[in-house]
């Protein structure tokens, strides 16, 4: 593994990955609210480090990074997740609605114009991972990456469609995402529903870790001797690598989501994986070690804190 500080990117193997931030802040709910699941005495034993990166100590909030993953990997160039989008609706998530955001300037900063991506990766279909899939055209929502194929999990393309009339345990936060944010990208042909895994190239991977949605997936790094597992939401914060018993308060299956957490942070401690979720603030994420039952954080990702 190589870091570039100046251009902010790790490199694995003949991958290079990039963080472009939307977001970092505060999400408005207390942690006790967010990790009801927690242990009683969780604040206060892990309170100190994860204060300011994680937990904003003063207002008693959960803090949350909004970023894609950049991957460059076979000449193609990859985006993992695409955050909130501006100028979208979300009248239950109301950190999130109407957002004037300058995410495209930061993903052209980081070398990359909306034509040039090849793929982006939904790992789920949740409000803060689909909301760049579209951009406002006059009144019409197109697909913002006009190149790219976006490949989105098929149970999740079911379970939110509203066509087919489940009640999610989010409630109404996803509300009107499907018909902004997914919706449009299907009827342009870009979109690729996948089951069971799917291989993007002979580096990356991607497959299933459901829980948190019934479609919520992985990608899987694997070039030379290095390692990495992109999880998407399977860990929100910190908290939930050193405790991973606990899920969020926005898991569909939560029973599921705590055998999918402990597996995937199992294998990543056993083969040195990096493990980056979709909103660690920080340095993005961490090499993660066995602690007997459960995991420690062995080290921070090379990532320029934020």
């Amino acid at each position: 593994m190589q870091e570039r500080k100046q251009e902010q990117e790790v490199v694995l193997g003949e991958v290079t990955v990039a963080r472009v931030v939307e977001y970092f802040g505060s999400v408005d709910i207390a942690p006790r609210t967010f990790f009801p699941e927690a242990p009683e005495d969780a604040w206060r034993k892990h309170g100190p480090w994860l204060t300011p990166d994680f937990v904003d100590a003063d207002s008693d909030v959960v803090v949350s990074a909004i970023q894609t993953w950049l991957l460059r990997s076979e000449g193609r160039t990859i985006l993992i997740d695409t955050g909130v989008g501006n100028h979208k609706e979300r009248p239950y998530s109301p950190v999130w609605s109407r957002r004037e955001s300058g995410f495209l300037g930061e993903l052209a900063r980081a070398g990359v114009a909306p034509e040039d991506v090849d793929l982006v990766v939904n790992t789920h279909l949740h409000v803060d991972h689909v909301g760049w899939n579209t951009r406002l055209s006059g009144r019409e929502w197109v697909p913002t990456f006009p190149n790219a194929t976006y490949l989105m999990p098929k149970a999740d393309f079911d379970f939110w469609n509203p066509a087919n009339g489940h009640t999610p345990n989010l409630g109404r936060g996803n509300q009107n995402v499907f018909e902004d944010s997914v919706a449009p990208v299907y009827a342009a042909g870009q979109a690729q529903l996948w089951e069971e895994g799917h291989t993007i190239d002979g580096n990356l991977r991607l497959e299933p870790a459901p829980g948190h949605t019934p479609g919520s997936s992985a990608v899987r790094l694997a070039s030379g001797g290095d390692r990495a597992l992109f999880v998407g939401d399977l860990v929100h914060s910190a908290l939930q690598i050193v405790e991973p018993e606990t899920n969020s308060c926005f898991c569909e299956n939560p029973a599921e989501s705590r055998a999918t957490r402990r597996r995937l942070l199992g294998e990543a401690a056993d083969t040195r994986a990096l493990v980056f979720p979709a909103h660690l603030g920080g340095r993005g994420g961490a090499e993660v070690a066995r602690d007997g039952g459960k995991f420690a954080i062995k080290e921070w990702a090379p990532f320029a804190r934020i």
